[in-house]
């Protein structure tokens, strides 16, 4: 139902091209993806929840403009090249976000004896979270990297395959490819080391106190 309802949606949109409304539809998109990435992770503080809503925002917009201004050469406001190219970005962004705050959490509620131990010995916050950082970093960033390694051997991506359908040339395709790639690839990566690098900071006070359920 959800794709019928899109597909009506963008025929009225491509059919009466608007910034108003390419906006309205690309905010909708952003917004939407960041109440699903909240609601998976309801037990974040207010801190860390803007931390995390910001570093999406930012990083899928900005990458957004500067794919479809510089790269594919169209206007910024144009629905046939914005609107597609922000859902492929924003969803890897929200997946890769959901993963890597997930393994951050799981992480320090598996090994909470442990922080606390080191708390106790002194050890600043800052230097105890970081590895768990890394790590949650690290995981959310494989299935990104993952899926670039095996394009083109083991299956020809999406993009690529739906361009050489429309009767695109393969040789073209591959080069919308490579460079849609490379904007999921910046858009993950920023939007998860903001999230998780500010994030983190909001875990613990001026004191040096740790709230594990922040």
């Amino acid at each position: 139902m959800q794709l019928i309802i899109a597909g009506w949606v963008l025929t009225y949109i491509f059919g009466h091209p608007s910034p108003i409304f390419t906006i309205l539809y690309v905010a909708a998109m952003v917004a939407f993806a960041i109440h699903r990435v909240l609601s998976k992770n309801p037990t974040l503080n207010h801190r860390f929840k803007s931390a995390v809503a910001l570093s999406m925002m930012f990083s899928g917009l900005s990458i957004i403009a500067f794919f479809v201004v510089v790269v594919t050469n169209q206007g910024l406001f144009d629905p046939q090249y914005v609107i597609p190219l922000g859902g492929m970005i924003m969803g890897n962004a929200m997946t890769a976000l959901n993963l890597g705050l997930k393994t951050f959490r799981e992480s320090l509620a598996a090994e909470r004896d442990k922080i606390t131990v080191l708390l106790n010995f002194g050890a600043a916050p800052s230097k105890i979270l970081l590895p768990y950082v890394n790590q949650a970093l690290e995981t959310a960033l494989l299935p990104t990297l993952n899926s670039m390694l095996g394009m083109g051997i083991i299956a020809l991506p999406g993009m690529m395959t739906g361009q050489i359908l429309s009767g695109t040339l393969p040789s073209t395709a591959v080069l919308y490819q490579i460079a849609i790639m490379i904007a999921i690839c910046t858009t993950v990566s920023l939007a998860l080391y903001g999230a998780l690098y500010f994030g983190h900071r909001t875990l613990y006070n001026q004191r040096n106190q740790l709230n594990f359920n922040g």
